[in-house]
Formats: structure tokens, C-alpha cells, sequence
């Protein structure tokens, strides 16, 4: 058998193109698909500041803007998301990768495109509360000038069904009082293996020199105990009035490790929602008090929060 190479050859060239073309098609498809991942990146800004005049100092704070902020012009959703004692406002941005997360949810669906609010609440002063005497009003400043600035600043949608609060440690004892003080501007809290503080006077009595408090008086110091205890605000609830008041509702979703240290006081917040019939999420789940376990809460705080913001 005699074979034209010759014949084979010319008839090669147009397949040999035709593979190329096709080549080239693919490698343009990768191309486009890599520069879409790199639009879909949100930013994350951690140094930002703002005077107050409540503190009478700058405060700073982080935020977190989804992928699609700047090429819109459309507002967002916002999370509130508090640090823990021993973090500033880069707590949540270097040690829980907000930004890998959030952006990751986002990409895949499991939670819609919001602003995140990362404040500093370990400034001249630790915590995010009022102190007994009211000479450091750090919660006072939070609401009356941080959450108006913010919402002012960047395109947030200022209604309670589009607004929600987290926090780790310190931070989701923060998140449990500041949306039991202000049930009508959060949609949902998701406290995170929360420090509830003193569990009973006697326990907050026994702190009184760490705190630099020995010149409170007692009545100053029941006044403050009720109203920064959760279980004390949690048990004061009248849930028939807040089953009638929508504006009083929020969606709850509590979580804190099986070898945390805060067991007990996540655990008695839980029985009292429990005894009050107060709808919630309870979550126990294997770990501590870690960065690791909270960073495997935020994906599902991200997508508890985004049932509200679609209106589950």
C-alpha cells in the first residue's frame, strides 16, 4: 500500500486551525473568567477614623465593601461585626479573613452582597458599654454618632430589616446588650461565644478593683448590673407585648464552642430565651474559644443575617 503523506498533509491544515482557533477560544474563556474573580474581590479598609465628640477623641474603625460597590450605585445591607477584648477594629480583618469569607459567600450565593462594620472598642477604654458613673459612654457614642456617620458615609439602607449585629467574645456580649437596648434597629444578632460579664453582683462585686470601680456606689452598681446583664434583660421581657410589636422582634442566632470557657453564661441566656419562649438558634458546636471556630461562624452568620435582608 502506497500512502500520499503529501495528500494527508494539505488535508491536516484546516484541522490543525480549526484546533487552534479553538485553542485560543478556551485560553480567551480562562482569561475573562480570571479577570471576572478578580472584579468579584470586595475591599476592606482598616484605618479609617472619625471624631467623637461623646469620647472626646478619634475613633477608628474597618469596613468591608462587597464586590459590586463601586461599579453601582445601589445601597446595601450592613453588619455591624464587634471584635473581642485584646483586637482593635483589624481583629476581624487579619485573624477572621472577613474579607476571603465574605467574599467567597457572597460569589457563591449563601449570602447577598452587604456593607461590613468593623468599630474599635479597645481605645483609652476596653468594651462597648457605658461606664457606671456615665464618664465613658462608649455605647452612648455608638449609636448616636458611629452608626449615623457610617450610614451616612457609604450607601447603607438604614431600616432595621436591612441591619444586623455579630460579635465574637466581648464583642457578642456587646452584640446581645446592644440589641436587647435596641430591639428596633436590629433585623438579627448573631452573638459569637459571647462574654456575658459578671453572672450574679456577687460575681461583679468580687471584680470591682479590676474594673478600677471601688468608688461606685451599690445602687450605681445594681442600676448597671440590670441593664448590661443579658439574662436580666432577657428575663424583663414582656413577650406577649413583643409578639404584637414587629419593631421589638429580633431573629437570634447564638454559638459557642463545647470547650469554651463562656459555656455557661451562652448556655444561660439560651434557657432564659428558652423559659420566655423567645424564638432563637442555638449552636453548640466542637471547639473553643478560637479563631479557628469563628471563623467557621461567620459564613453561617453571613447566611442567617441574609435570610432577613431577602425577608425570609
Amino acid at each position: 500500500m502506497i500512502l500520499d503523506f503529501t495528500f494527508m498533509g494539505e488535508r491536516s491544515k484546516p484541522i490543525n486551525h480549526i484546533i487552534m482557533i479553538r485553542k485560543a477560544a478556551l485560553l480567551m474563556a480562562f482569561v475573562i473568567m480570571a479577570l471576572n474573580l478578580t472584579a468579584q474581590t470586595g475591599k476592606v479598609y482598616d484605618m479609617l477614623t472619625m471624631e467623637s465628640e461623646i469620647l472626646d477623641m478619634e475613633r477608628k474603625y474597618a469596613i468591608y465593601l462587597p464586590p459590586d460597590y463601586e461599579s453601582s450605585e445601589r445601597s446595601y445591607p450592613v453588619l455591624y461585626l464587634l471584635h473581642g477584648a485584646g483586637d482593635d477594629q483589624t481583629g476581624w480583618v487579619q485573624f477572621g479573613e472577613v474579607l476571603h469569607i465574605a467574599d467567597k459567600a457572597i460569589l457563591e450565593g449563601s449570602a447577598t452582597p452587604m456593607i461590613i462594620v468593623m468599630p474599635d472598642g479597645n481605645a483609652k477604654k476596653r468594651g462597648y458599654f457605658n461606664d457606671p458613673k456615665n464618664e465613658w459612654r462608649y455605647e452612648d457614642f455608638f449609636f448616636e454618632e458611629f452608626m449615623p456617620h457610617v450610614e451616612a458615609t457609604y450607601r447603607i439602607k438604614g431600616e432595621k430589616r436591612f441591619r444586623a449585629i455579630s460579635g465574637l467574645s466581648m464583642g457578642g456580649g456587646g452584640t446581645f446588650i446592644y440589641a436587647l437596648h435596641h430591639p428596633e434597629l436590629f433585623s438579627s444578632a448573631c452573638p459569637l461565644s459571647a462574654y456575658l460579664g459578671p453572672l450574679s453582683m456577687d460575681d461583679l462585686e468580687q471584680r470591682l478593683p479590676r474594673m478600677g470601680w471601688e468608688d461606685v456606689s451599690k445602687e450605681e452598681l445594681e442600676t448597671w448590673y440590670k441593664r448590661h446583664s443579658a439574662v436580666e434583660l432577657i428575663n424583663a421581657i414582656d413577650t406577649e407585648a413583643l409578639t404584637k410589636n414587629r419593631q421589638k422582634q429580633v431573629r437570634w442566632y447564638i454559638d459557642c464552642g463545647d470547650d469554651d470557657f463562656l459555656y455557661e453564661g451562652n448556655s444561660l441566656a439560651h434557657i432564659a430565651m428558652r423559659k420566655k419562649e423567645i424564638p432563637h438558634e442555638f449552636r453548640i458546636r466542637n471547639g473553643g474559644h478560637t479563631w479557628t471556630y469563628w471563623r467557621e461562624s461567620l459564613p453561617e452568620v453571613l447566611s442567617f443575617i441574609s435570610e432577613a435582608f431577602h425577608q425570609y
